[in-house]
């Protein structure tokens, strides 16, 4: 049986543990003997950057294996399987991988580049067993280093796998605030109050308690720490937001910040190899910030209507269940199809957040996931799945676009007529692609008038074309790459239409951009990003139609389409 299995059939003990945690709390804290320690946004991002690991590491953990396999095969000193499958060598093999998680958990903490990957384990400002599932999505890009001992030493890749499983389920209990202190268990073990040093931003708990099973690492190391007083959970940056996808790049972000700023060459790299906070005197003095105050922190819990934390959690366990469906079956996947899944049910997950985030209203998010399921019928060759979902997504956002039109003020006005007729258009366009090839110029001409509608919707309040130089460089791009199509095989018949559409969606471009510099807002800017990934999905349609397949086409050419229709749809209107 795979990991990725065992983590499957594991979820169920998971959901059931978290639930009885969960009672618990909630019980402890109506008699006064405890408290509650669950929030429902919290608990869905936690579990959510969880599932985002496993689903991520179908592709990652090929790194981690495939090199600890290599090295393995090239200087393994003592490769006696017989050895290592005994249940001494088992239990070698684990304090051995228990050791190496020592020191990779430590540098974790001591080393920034590190830090950025293994932080989003601790972003959480709650305590509980659904943070033990809150985990990293790039720490297999280093995180292998400190393995390569083992496989050096000859144990073998399947050895390896088992007990890395082994000690990672183990720490998925200590991560409780209704278990007390253990007496002789905590002297050796990493128990729930140990760890709990460890999640905790108190000065005196700062980097302790490193240990995955065995705390005997930290007593031996140094790095120790009792608890004895109430512990503060979080960072010392604290995310404040409930995007996975930022939850992962937030430190990354921000080293690249630094290091882009520096002055000298070697702050440059030593932004990525000092400690978690280091900065360089230049860098700090030009983007000062404030110093952590412990009674300052404040937990992140943004206000959000009851109606949206159900239907969070009715579609977080929809996504728990189609995630554990692509596990079950990911090591049989070509890789090109879990890149799929993959960038499925991130949009998915990233869509839930937005909408405890209350960044995204819930028809919004069901635009993207319907978006996402369209993408990912076409790509993986399932056409009901596809022929459902492409026309419910542009219809979603027709229902968008028209109910913020009737919900304003004085109801509708040109720009919402204009803006709802350009999406009827380019739903209608969706559905005449979809059909036999005879249909394909009636779609096209679909999606110019949706793009003449776009144009009247970003010509109000600043006039047409107001950058010429804009109108220019869309042209030329729209002459390049009509010149490539025709180069390329472009049907006779199709030429003159074609070309028709290609001087539109150029002259659509030119006027978001010209919108953008005249305006120069961010909504503005979104749309005219939202324009030019529209040119970027007909160019690489028109390619793969007409001068050469691409790989995984309808990937790229519907992110790109739904990217720029939701755009268009969220920011056409500054202000919104």
């Amino acid at each position: 049986m795979r990991p990725g299995q065992i983590i499957v059939l594991a979820t169920p003990v998971f959901l059931l543990s978290i639930a009885i945690e969960f009672a618990i709390g909630r019980l402890r804290a109506r008699r006064g003997t405890g408290q509650d320690t669950y929030r429902l946004a919290d608990t869905v991002n936690s579990m959510g950057l969880g599932l985002l690991s496993q689903i991520s590491a179908v592709l990652t953990g090929l790194l981690r294996i495939g090199i600890y396999t290599a090295v393995h095969s090239a200087v393994a000193l003592f490769p006696d399987t017989d050895f290592w499958t005994t249940w001494y060598g088992w239990l070698l093999a684990l304090v051995f991988y228990d050791f190496c998680y020592y020191w990779l958990h430590r540098m974790g903490h001591e080393s920034a580049v590190l830090w950025a990957a293994h932080v989003v384990h601790h972003q959480s400002q709650h305590y509980n067993l659904a943070t033990a599932l809150r985990q990293t999505s790039s720490g297999a890009l280093l995180g292998w280093i400190f393995y390569l001992p083992m496989a050096a030493a000859g144990v073998p890749p399947l050895v390896f796998g088992v007990v890395a499983l082994v000690d990672l389920l183990y720490q998925f209990w200590v991560h409780t605030e209704q278990v007390g202190r253990l007496g002789w268990f905590d002297r050796w073990f990493c128990s729930p109050s140990n760890h709990r040093v460890h999640h905790a931003v108190n000065d005196r708990y700062l980097d302790r308690n490193y240990g995955g099973i065995l705390i005997v690492w930290d007593r031996l190391f140094g790095t120790f720490r009792e608890e004895d007083e109430r512990c503060v959970y979080g960072t010392r940056s604290p995310l404040a937001s409930w995007d996975p996808l930022w939850a992962n790049a937030e430190v990354y972000w921000a080293l690249a910040h630094d290091s882009w700023h520096a002055r000298r060459w070697s702050d440059k790299l030593r932004v990525w190899l000092k400690p978690p906070g280091w900065r360089p005197a230049d860098v700090a003095a030009r983007f000062p910030k404030p110093a952590f105050d412990l009674a300052q922190v404040r937990r992140y819990e943004p206000a959000v209507g009851r109606g949206a934390q159900w239907f969070a959690g009715v579609q977080f366990l929809l996504l728990i269940a189609a995630a554990a469906f692509f596990l079950w079956f990911a090591d049989d996947m070509p890789l090109p199809r879990a890149a799929v899944w993959l960038a499925a049910l991130t949009a998915a997950l990233w869509a839930i957040g937005g909408v405890l985030q209350a960044r995204l209203s819930i028809a919004e998010a069901l635009l993207i996931e319907a978006a996402a399921l369209a993408t990912a019928g076409a790509a993986l060759a399932l056409p009901w799945l596809h022929h459902v979902f492409k026309p419910l997504a542009l219809s979603i956002a027709v229902f968008v676009a028209a109910r913020r039109a009737w919900q304003r003020p004085g109801g509708a006005t040109r720009f919402d007529i204009l803006l709802v007729a350009g999406l009827v258009a380019s739903l209608a366009g969706d559905v005449l692609l979809m059909g036999p090839a005879s249909l394909f110029v009636p779609g096209l001409v679909c999606f110019l008038l949706a793009h003449l509608a776009y144009i009247g919707v970003f010509r109000i309040g600043v006039g047409l074309f107001p950058r010429p130089v804009a109108l220019a460089a869309t042209l030329a791009i729209g002459v390049a790459m009509y010149a490539f199509l025709w180069q390329g095989g472009l049907p006779a018949a199709l030429r003159i239409p074609v070309a028709l559409y290609v001087a539109v969606i150029a002259c659509m471009a030119a006027q978001a951009l010209g919108r953008a510099f005249v305006r120069r807002d961010a909504a503005s800017g979104w749309v005219a990003a939202g324009a030019c990934c529209f040119m970027l999905s007909d160019a690489l349609l028109a390619t793969d139609r007409f001068v050469t397949p691409l790989p995984l086409a309808p990937l790229w050419v519907l992110a790109t389409y739904y990217v720029a229709q939701a755009l268009i749809v969220r920011h056409a209107r500054p202000g919104d």
